[in-house]
């Protein structure tokens, strides 16, 4: 069940860089060590609704309503553009700025699961990647795919704190200089404006 083919097709998608990731180094860079394991958690526990649907079969429904899948994928849209205008704004959630003091750790993982919970597209992607990797017998099915999401989320955890890590290092070299920042600063705004119009586009 937990093959090695299993183990690096996670790590691959793990280590690609996408919306999570983004958010991660955001904070890492923003705030420092501790809020980029806190984003990394809650990107991570953003992962459980989906990892849920696909195994009690809602991603399916999920897959075949274009009102529903609509509906989820325009909020994400949504938020996706608000964290683009965070990264923009003076003193927002996501700008870079030495004067910078760490927020809540929950309040930073509440957004971080947020950007996964709102992205229908990641049941469908556990609905299609975890079965092939499952032992053939119905009555364990379930189990396995708990087993398979656990693992995969344990992935996702440790990449993005060292995401999140290597932001943070980075974090003293960037701070003595305003036009670094501000750069930074457009290009999170830029990149999450440009992740909200991708997703935009998506099918069920």
């Amino acid at each position: 069940m937990i093959s090695l083919q299993f183990l690096v097709t996670a790590a691959v998608v793990v280590l690609a860089p996408g919306t999570g990731v983004i958010y991660t180094l955001a904070l890492g860079l923003g705030q420092g060590r501790r809020a980029a394991i806190w984003a990394a958690f809650g990107c991570t526990l953003g992962i459980v609704p989906h990892l849920a649907a696909a195994t009690l079969g809602l991603a399916a429904i999920l897959h075949t309503s274009a009102v529903l899948f609509n509906i989820v994928k325009f909020a994400g849209v949504a938020y996706l553009l608000y964290l683009a205008w965070q990264a923009l704004k003076s003193g927002g959630a996501l700008a870079i700025s030495a004067e910078r003091s760490a927020e809540a750790g929950p309040r930073i993982a509440r957004r971080g699961a947020l950007i996964n919970v709102l992205n229908p597209k990641l049941s469908i992607f556990f609905l299609a990647l975890l079965p092939p990797f499952l032992s053939g017998n119905p009555a364990a099915a379930t189990a396995e795919m708990l087993v398979l999401g656990a693992v995969f989320m344990a992935l996702t955890f440790l990449v993005f704190v060292l995401y999140g890590m290597f932001a943070a290092k980075a974090r003293t070299l960037i701070l003595g200089s305003e036009t670094v920042m501000r750069w930074l600063n457009r290009s999170f705004a830029g990149i999450f404006a440009l992740l909200a119009g991708r997703l935009a586009f998506e099918r069920a």
